[in-house]
């Protein structure tokens, strides 16, 4: 059997070919060369990049078997997400493989700026020896303006206060408590223009983001404001910027991202004042490791089917260890309910119950669909692609999550709503030390049965003599019925059981079953392996 093809586009280092493992036919390409790049994508099933390879809907159309795009790195800007999430295909980067080299780079530009290294520097190797043309300033005690209190925003907040500064930013999306635990103070966009002596920008580059600081935000500047952006290119507005800077409104800026990387023309990096450096956040042999090590991780983890904790595409994220033993029941009560279902859906709904719905439970009712579909479609089934494949089908999902439990800790309930008008539902736990999968309820009946590979599920009217006549129905072709719990409406009423099998049972014995004890619905229920 073929191994599958990952295909690394950019150069990447030798701990991301590691950290893949022997386990993939690994290739390379040179993204930048689109025939060459489209032709490697015709079998690969993973791709892995940096900043150079454009990966947009028509190089995903080469790529049929393409299942994830990584991005060793933050920023995806190269990536065409819509065109990937219709595909299927996940995406996934590396969000904090860069933030510490980023922080750190926004502070030498920080301090290039308060002591004119750069200019210096440069003067010095010209013979000259100008000591009084570069006196600088301090960073003790100066206003110090952040904008944007994301994981990089913070360690700068953070090294920042090691230098005796007063920091303040500007972040609508952060708490006044938040703030006050950094020690920061909160401020508009327009204060921190106005009090700032110094600041640096952490947000990402969004349709709100582009041109956020402008001509109106530099007239409110002080003289002696020096401005960082080693953020994304656009947040600042470039020509409002570089006539800050010939005017002498501000003091001078340091930027390391450009709306076009290299540069168009030098309006910008010709202005006075100012430092400039090649998209340096993430150009250390540190930062370059961990993203590739990141990605390659999540490669083996989309290929497997599994869950990704760094995709972009997919809800998720960061799973909470105490949700994380859900996910696997989630998939296999998809699967019973479509085993129950037996025919075209409408709708796969999920229900959490007890402590559970405190917490981040998005990923359960991607793991119910994922489940679902593996068991009625041919291609393979991933977190990014259920979704998608329940659109494409016209089945509609839903999430409710509620606290109360009456007789376990958490419950998880599958509901799927038939074409017919039919309702069909399994309920499932996780009890003791161990957390062994149960199925606790059933089309609205209580029972109490382990996981298990293969179900017989059959509902009838109640009366003497069921159990005695399916029993036997088994023996006789010699199944072994490993479990059994029935369960009823009341004596005479509505009764549903449950049996384990050691082995699938053939149609025809399943269909002599049901006809044998009149039942209004029998199904066999396989659970795949996960």
């Amino acid at each position: 059997m073929s191994k599958p093809v990952v295909l690394i586009a950019e150069e990447l280092s030798a701990a991301t070919v590691d950290a893949l493992g022997p386990d993939f036919d690994i290739r390379h390409v040179d993204g930048t060369d689109r025939p060459a790049l489209f032709a490697a994508l015709a079998d690969a099933s993973a791709v892995l990049v940096r900043s150079a390879t454009q990966l947009d809907a028509e190089a995903i159309g080469h790529a049929p078997q393409l299942k994830v795009i990584a991005r060793a790195g933050v920023g995806l800007d190269n990536v065409e997400i819509p065109a990937a999430t219709a595909a299927g295909v996940m995406v996934v980067n590396a969000p904090t493989s860069n933030i510490v080299s980023a922080a750190e780079l926004a502070i030498a530009h920080l301090l290039g700026l308060a002591r004119h290294i750069p200019a210096a520097d440069a003067s010095l190797k010209r013979g000259e020896w100008k000591r009084s043309a570069y006196t600088g300033v301090e960073l003790y005690e100066k206003t110090v303006g952040i904008v944007g209190l994301g994981r990089i925003g913070v360690l700068v907040a953070e090294r920042l206060a090691a230098f005796g500064t007063k920091l303040i930013a500007f972040d609508p999306f952060v708490s006044p408590a938040r703030a006050a635990q950094l020690g920061v103070e909160l401020r508009s966009l327009d204060e921190l223009m106005a009090e700032s002596d110094f600041i640096t920008i952490h947000i990402p580059r969004t349709p709100e983001t582009v041109g956020l600081i402008g001509e109106a935000q530099f007239a409110l500047a002080k003289p002696s404001l020096r401005i960082v952006n080693a953020s994304r290119g656009g947040i600042i507005d470039e020509a409002a910027l570089a006539q800050a800077l010939r005017d002498g409104r501000i003091a001078g800026a340091g930027i390391d991202v450009f709306v076009s990387e290299p540069p168009k023309d030098d309006a910008l990096t010709s202005a006075p004042n100012i430092q400039v450096t090649p998209h340096l956040g993430a150009s250390t042999d540190e930062a370059q490791e961990k993203a590739g090590v990141a990605v390659a991780r999540s490669v083996r983890l989309a290929l497997s089917g599994d869950l990704v904790p760094d995709a972009v595409n997919v809800a998720g994220g960061i799973i909470d260890e105490y949700v994380r033993p859900g996910i696997p029941l989630a998939e296999r009560l998809g699967q019973f309910v479509a085993g129950l279902a037996a025919g075209p859906v409408e709708a796969v709904d999920v229900a959490v119950h007890g402590e559970l719905a405190g917490y981040d439970v998005k990923v359960l009712r991607l793991a119910a669909l994922k489940g679902f579909f593996s068991s009625i479609v041919s291609e393979q089934v991933t977190f990014v692609n259920a979704p998608v494949i329940a659109e494409s089908r016209g089945v509609t999902s839903a999430l409710t999550a509620d606290e109360r439990s009456d007789e376990y800790r958490n419950v998880v309930e599958v509901v799927a709503a038939t074409s017919d008008g039919r309702r069909v539902s399994v309920e499932g736990t996780l009890t003791g030390p161990k957390q062994v999968e149960k199925i606790v309820g059933v089309n609205g009946q209580s029972v109490e049965v382990p996981m298990a590979d293969h179900f017989v599920v059959m509902e009838y009217v109640d009366r003497p003599g069921i159990v005695a006549a399916y029993g036997a129905a088994f023996g006789e072709a010699e199944i072994n019925i490993a479990g059994m719990q029935i369960a009823r409406t009341s004596a005479g009423g509505d009764a549903l059981s449950i049996i384990t099998i050691d082995q699938v049972a053939p149609d025809a014995l399943v269909e002599q079953v049901g006809a044998a004890i009149e039942a209004t619905t029998i199904r066999q229920i396989g659970i795949r392996p996960l």
